[in-house]
């Protein structure tokens, strides 16, 4: 059986995830393909998560491939988590993880409004709102959250959530109707109305956003070809993790694993997954520095992060599992980074580097400072790290 120890697994992630110098990715599309699809939630993580793979990027070309060139696409997909893909990729993941979410959404949304007492019979109510919305899109082109609602009288009116906590609120239900849509494939984030770190998106038809609807391949065939996707650029891994990530079942990644042929393979002691026909060593890279934004793909690719989070998780992770932002030396995560309030950023180490090590990540954080030309990035998931040292501008371990 083949044996991977820690350090083969960190040169593969610095290779493959194109962290290391030298392993950089020509443009921001095969960028995101090194890591199957980009975070999203977060919208300043899809920019910051490209810089750190592309050298010498500019925020235009992300830009132009989601707007103009329309090769890369936002979806709602995996976990009920909003991504960045390959728009090539959209059929795929659509079959294998947006079918899934959108069911999901569909009788959560169902039972609420009917819990509520807005319509007795929420199903028929979904189906109505849902046509309308996208016959709205139609006539629309285009619209905002906003412009839906007053056009689609279907899409008003709230749920109540935790009514007894005093987090507790009103739930709009029309948004979650365009969530439902989404996750179906139905409707995509077009065109967005903020800058480049702030998410406005004015919503439009897959069919007018791309010219067609993505062919689907049948939901086993595409669960295949992404658990294969993924282990390329993520394994070798323990089927806990792609479980995880793929956001579905045990059986259903037992099942895609067989249909590509995984074979198993020893993870230094424990017992992980592999392609068969990726089992050739990895040469070692040269030590290497990185400043990867909150819910980067690579600090959230794995369930089982011990191998390169180390003991600094409560640190680095809220309580829902959001990675805030990180500041990674040779394979491994030592800490964060912030930025003071004129915006130059500084770093947040959790252990010693050495001075070779804090010499390249103070000047990552040179070069971030200069890229972001003195705006401020709010971060939508702060870890503890970030919350608790806001203020402190300090390299030193602590």
């Amino acid at each position: 059986m083949r044996t991977f120890d820690v350090a083969e697994r960190r040169a593969r992630l610095a290779r493959r995830h194109r962290l290391a110098p030298g392993e950089r990715a020509p443009d921001v599309v095969s960028a995101a393909d090194s890591v199957v699809c980009l975070h999203a939630t977060d919208p300043a993580t899809v920019y910051l998560s490209a810089w750190a793979r592309v050298d010498g990027l500019v925020t235009a070309e992300v830009d132009k491939a989601l707007y103009t060139d329309r090769s890369l696409v936002k979806h709602l997909c995996m976990r009920r988590t909003l991504f960045v893909l390959n728009t090539d990729l959209l059929g795929v993941v659509q079959a294998a993880a947006g079918e899934r979410v959108a069911g999901q959404q569909r009788r959560r949304l169902i039972k609420e409004v009917e819990a509520a007492g807005l319509y007795a019979d929420g199903a028929a109510w979904l189906a109505e709102a849902s046509a309308a919305t996208l016959d709205a899109l139609d006539a629309l082109g285009e619209a905002s959250s906003t412009e839906l609602r007053a056009a689609v009288p279907l899409l008003a009116g709230s749920t109540s959530y935790a009514p007894d906590k005093p987090y507790g609120g009103e739930n709009p239900i029309g948004p979650r109707v365009l969530t439902t849509l989404s996750a179906a494939g139905k409707v995509l984030r077009g065109t967005n109305q903020g800058s480049w770190n702030v998410s406005r998106p004015r919503w439009v038809t897959t069919r007018r956003w791309l010219g067609h609807e993505p062919r689907l391949p049948t939901e086993a065939q595409a669960r295949a070809e992404l658990v294969r996707r993924w282990l390329y650029a993520f394994g070798p891994a323990t089927v806990t993790d792609i479980t995880w990530w793929l956001g579905s079942t045990l059986g259903a990644t037992r099942a895609a694993l067989a249909d590509i042929g995984a074979v198993e393979v020893d993870l230094h002691g424990a017992p992980g997954v592999a392609l068969a026909d990726d089992l050739d060593a990895v040469a070692p890279v040269e030590p290497w520095a990185a400043l990867l934004p909150g819910l980067d793909p690579t600090t959230m690719g794995w369930s089982e992060r011990a191998w390169y989070l180390g003991p600094h998780r409560s640190r680095l992770f809220d309580r829902n599992g959001n990675g805030g932002a990180t500041a990674w030396w040779d394979g491994r995560i030592v800490g964060g980074w912030n930025q003071t309030p004129t915006g130059e950023i500084y770093l947040q180490l959790l252990e010693d580097v050495g001075s070779e090590g804090l010499a390249a990540l103070e000047a990552e954080a040179a070069r971030l400072t200069e890229w972001l030309g003195g705006l401020r990035v709010a971060a939508r998931f702060p870890s503890p790290l970030w919350t608790s040292s806001r203020a402190r501008r300090t390299a030193r371990p602590g």
